[in-house]
């Protein structure tokens, strides 16, 4: 059995057996050899995940350890692929595999039935998730995994895609909170003619909606490599994520194989298929990739391998886990203690996890002062450069990086930015902190709200704030049994326009705002700006164009450094 197959108790185990002189042999024969093989891929079985979910990954084992103790228990998370992990007692596979924590496996709709549809690629994904193995232990290893394999492409396609989907969002009595995609559609396959990534394949808009109707966030693996799956990575409500690779042992670097929003090369097609139409970016958030250690279906370690954004994805599926099991229990202890306040059931919205998880996100490393919010790393695109650099820092009209969106995930800071809990613009506000709420232009909603920071900001320190809401797709429900049904489609209705200013706390105009993120074509804005001075500041959201609904619900999420 080749050496990254073994576990490392059984490593252990041979290597306790040799006598002092046969061990100084071996490592004296073998030391030379893991010398000479790249840094990310000499670790023991385990030591690549246990890099990526912890401090050079993501830094949530942090999270798993006292005094946090979140594991993601009770929390219910899905997948959806070609194929679905193994189970013990159920698959041949799995018989000497009982790490990982299933609810119910499903091929497309019907319940899974046994040593059907397992498959390696949907096992892996699902051990970085929930694995409660001792050697590969996964970012949420108490939550609760719903998967659904929709079978081989030749039997299925984007309706199947989409059953399945409403399969696992209507699991654990409707209260799933994420859903992960580690796979995509092929344009080629879609039934639209001239098919583009426009977000109005049946398959995207299916995601928007459920996203919207059931309250799920779902994660989507960016494209990479060859190209070719783009599918739903032009997705409005979702989270498309990219990967990054180890450099010196650490997560730093957006990953060579990861197109990104624009690609300007892709292997054996046209670049233009793999890109949105329009200004419109994908890519959201950057998670792990690259040489991630994995488990088969019988639980064997998988050795490090190139990977991709189907690793990267289940990251930010996890991390919601252990952020959503500490909202609830936040939430019930403010229905305990009265006198605890800014808990409910907006924590639980899809749209306030994705203004969190983006707006704590890594991008270049803080200095020890806090003056960059103790972030962890600096960031690199496939050029070396680092979201300073970006134009997304430059032009108030672009939100989000093609290759890096907000930055790279941080399980951790992620933690921080969820736990002062959610404050509305009725008071002064905290340096850190979320809110969800309505702008609009009806008569009794205000176009826009004011958030008032509590303390003067300090100069030179940074100020990140990340503006969330969805595109509104309805379904064409032809039984009127509110779901989607086979042969029904779905309605674009469009995105309203909603736009974030920073401004001087006695400023009553935009016109008199430090910066603005005012993009036309996405549903996030985003802020990151060195504050000029020191003084009082104040975030500003603004109902923009309306396209459908007279009323806008938004998240908000702010981190700034008080003086």
């Amino acid at each position: 059995m080749p050496l990254v197959k073994l576990r490392w108790k059984t490593i252990k185990r041979l290597m306790s057996g040799l006598s002092g002189l046969a061990l100084s042999w071996l490592m004296s024969w073998m030391l030379p050899l893991l010398l000479a093989l790249p840094l990310t891929l000499v670790s023991l079985p385990g030591l690549a995940l246990m890099d990526s979910a912890g401090e050079n990954g993501i830094d949530a084992y942090r999270l798993q350890d006292a005094p946090y103790s979140l594991t993601g228990r009770k929390i219910a998370i899905g997948q959806v692929e070609i194929g679905r992990p193994a189970l013990f007692g159920l698959d041949k596979a799995a018989v000497n595999n009982r790490s990982l924590h299933i609810g119910r496996l499903f091929t497309g709709e019907s319940v899974a039935t046994a040593n059907e549809g397992v498959d390696d690629h949907a096992a892996r994904v699902a051990s970085i998730m929930v694995s409660r193995d001792k050697t590969v232990r996964g970012v949420a290893p108490d939550a609760i995994l719903y998967s659904a394999g929709v079978g081989s492409e030749q039997r299925s396609g984007q309706t199947q895609e989409c059953l399945a989907s409403q399969t696992i969002a209507l699991q654990n009595g409707g209260d799933v909170r994420a859903i992960n995609f580690s796979f995509g559609e092929s344009l080629n396959r879609d039934p639209r003619p001239d098919a583009v990534l426009d977000g109005n394949a049946l398959l995207t808009q299916c995601v928007d909606w459920s996203a919207r109707v059931h309250n799920v966030l779902y994660s989507i693996s960016g494209n990479q490599g060859r190209g070719g799956f783009p599918i739903p990575t032009d997705t409005f409500n979702g989270m498309t994520i990219a990967n990054s690779m180890p450099i010196d042992g650490k997560f730093t670097k957006v990953d060579f194989f990861s197109l990104g929003s624009t690609p300007t090369m892709v292997i054996g097609r046209d670049p233009a298929t793999e890109r949105n139409v329009g200004d419109r970016r994908s890519v959201v958030l950057v998670a792990p990739g690259r040489a991630i250690t994995t488990l088969a279906p019988d639980g064997t370690v998988t050795a490090p391998d190139t990977g991709g954004t189907s690793f990267a994805s289940p990251h930010v599926t996890a991390t919601l886990a252990l952020l959503q099991e500490f909202g609830d229990a936040s939430i019930r202890k403010a229905l305990k203690d009265k006198s605890i306040q800014h808990w409910g059931l907006e924590a639980r919205r899809q749209e306030v996890m994705k203004a969190v998880l983006m707006n704590s996100a890594d991008k270049v490393q803080d200095r020890g002062d806090g003056l960059r919010l103790g972030m962890s790393r600096t960031l690199l695109d496939l050029g070396n450069k680092s979201w300073l650099e970006s134009d997304a820092y430059a032009d108030p009209e672009i939100p989000l990086d093609a290759q890096m969106g907000t930055g790279h995930l941080n399980a951790y800071r992620a933690y921080q930015q969820f736990s002062p809990g959610e404050w509305s613009d009725e008071q002064p506000v905290p340096a850190i902190a979320w809110d969800f709420n309505q702008v609009g232009n009806a008569e009794d909603m205000p176009k826009y709200r004011d958030y008032l920071f509590e303390q003067p900001l300090q100069q030179g320190s940074a100020i990140a704030a990340t503006l969330a809401w969805n595109r509104r797709v309805e379904l064409t429900d032809r039984n009127g049994n509110e779901a989607f049904d086979a042969g029904e489609t779905f309605e674009d209705k469009g995105l309203n326009d909603l736009n974030l200013y920073l401004m001087p706390a006695d400023a009553s105009r935009t016109s008199k705002s430090l910066t603005a993120s005012v993009s036309k074509v996405d549903s996030v804005e985003h802020i990151f700006y060195s504050i000029p001075s020191t003084g009082r500041y104040k975030l500003r959201v603004v109902y923009g164009d309306r396209v459908n609904e007279p009323t806008q619900d938004y998240a908000l999420a702010w981190w700034a450094k008080p003086s």
